[in-house]
């Protein structure tokens, strides 16, 4: 093929015709596209519906697999070509372990990494949306703060409460050391008896979650972008 073919049109709008299916495959995959320009390339991952743990759920239901997102934060973390991450929430919870797994697994990155709460980061998608080196909520969405639960058996004794406790704090004291609130302040809002009709907890919308410190500041995708290009551009800085 000769230089001129190489550069044609036709082979142009091929290879972009490619990418896009790449990019499309990718993001049916595993939730996740890398947004390049001639500045920067951005990682986006998404956490929707719930963290799916040690069990599958049943079909039907939205779910992320944390068995699919640890390597791919690993490539990530590894990869040069990437500058930064942006991590997307619209979650309800779901398994403990392994939503405190990913968590610890992306404030660990040394890449920049900002997060973006839209719709909803409830449950253990608490700890997710303050993971990340910077943290943003939109207005309308909402975070939910209600004490650690189990489904199925379980088995009443002494052991039992002391792990739920353990787990319990382990949440707590990593919340409050990726953000601005406190510990007793995070486990009044868990024990709130006023507000949710068959549980207890606090459901805390975008400024609510700003003002008591759980999240850095208010905004959408444009403020969450900007947030982490001064990041990268900093880190590339000498």
């Amino acid at each position: 093929m000769s230089e001129k073919e190489k550069h044609s049109p036709a082979i142009e709008a091929e290879k972009k015709s490619k990418t896009a299916a790449q990019e499309l495959e990718n993001i049916e995959k595993s939730a996740s596209v890398i947004a390049s320009n001639d500045r920067e390339s951005i990682y986006c991952i998404s956490i929707i519906g719930q963290v799916e743990g040690h069990y599958v759920l049943p079909e039907g239901q939205k779910a992320t697999k944390y068995e699919q997102l640890i390597p791919l934060l690993v490539s990530i973390e590894e990869n040069d070509d990437i500058d930064g991450l942006l991590v997307v929430l619209n979650t309800m919870g779901g398994d403990v372990e392994a939503g405190l797994a990913l968590a610890e697994l992306i404030s660990s990155l040394r890449k920049p990494t900002v997060t973006l709460v839209l719709g909803g980061g409830h449950s253990i998608g608490v700890p997710l949306a303050v993971a990340g080196q910077r943290s943003f909520i939109v207005p309308s969405a909402t975070m939910t703060v209600h004490p650690v639960r189990i489904n199925g058996t379980v088995v009443g004794a002494p052991q039992t409460y002391r792990y739920f406790e353990d787990m319990q704090n382990r949440i707590l004291n990593f919340i409050s050391d990726h953000s601005r609130i406190s510990v007793d302040r995070l486990r009044e809002f868990m024990m709130r008896p006023d507000q949710l009709a068959t549980d207890v907890g606090t459901v805390l919308d975008g400024q609510e979650a700003v003002a008591c410190g759980l999240i850095d500041e208010v905004g959408g995708l444009d403020s969450a972008l900007r947030a982490l290009r001064r990041m990268i551009s900093k880190k590339k800085t000498p």
